[in-house]
């Protein structure tokens, strides 16, 4: 089996998930509200990898519905099938793409709980409830990009969605505790959709094109 259209996928899926994870909206409520609440460090942390978790598994349940649909309508589809997806996320990156160049400096937003709760659990569940309820949209067709790799592909996506998702946030959070955010981090979220709408449009020319290559003559 040739590795290098699972490393294309994989590679793009790290990418996009590590750089959704990298919005403000996924480690900056958590500073924000750990100041206020007068959290340590480790309980900052703690919190936002457990609402991590919720957003990661959350969006690996979507991504399980996918890939069930998408190993049903394989046979069926045919050489097809690689087109109609290649053509989703070429679809997708150019709504990320208008959504950059039509609303400049928009980037994803995820509700976020006011910065004094009186409970510590409630601030805590707030903050978890918000980030996992909100999933990675833009990683979902990816999961479709992986179907020819069946269950296999599916694990090894979901296992990139978590270590890119993962990293961002650790790295984030951990930048804003140290004080980092007087480099006014936020700021990434300004060019947030043009990268992932590059990545997902190259990725579904890719698999259109890797598609056409492997259909029977």
């Amino acid at each position: 089996m040739d590795p290098t259209p699972i490393a294309a996928v994989a590679a793009t899926g790290f990418a996009v998930a590590f750089l959704h994870a990298a919005l403000p909206t996924h480690w900056l409520p958590f500073v924000l509200v750990g100041r206020a609440q007068g959290w340590t460090a480790p309980k900052v942390l703690g919190v936002a990898g457990l609402a991590g978790a919720g957003h990661v598994l959350f969006t690996i349940a979507l991504g399980l519905g996918l890939t069930v649909a998408g190993l049903a309508l394989e046979p069926r589809l045919g050489a097809m099938f690689p087109r109609a997806v290649g053509a989703v996320l070429v679809l997708l990156g150019l709504v990320y793409l208008g959504r950059q160049f039509f609303r400049p400096g928009q980037g994803h937003r995820h509700g976020a709980p006011k910065l004094r709760v009186r409970s510590e659990a409630m601030a805590a569940a707030m903050l978890v409830a918000a980030l996992t309820f909100s999933p990675c949209e833009a990683f979902l067709p990816i999961y479709l990009a992986n179907v020819r790799y069946g269950w296999a592909g599916f694990a090894g996506l979901s296992l990139v969605l978590a270590a890119g998702t993962a990293l961002a946030m650790a790295l984030f959070t951990s930048l804003c505790l140290a004080g980092a955010d007087r480099l006014r981090l936020e700021r990434l979220a300004r060019y947030e959709a043009a990268v992932m709408g590059v990545a997902l449009v190259a990725l579904g020319v890719f698999v259109t094109l890797e598609g056409a290559a492997h259909a029977p003559i």
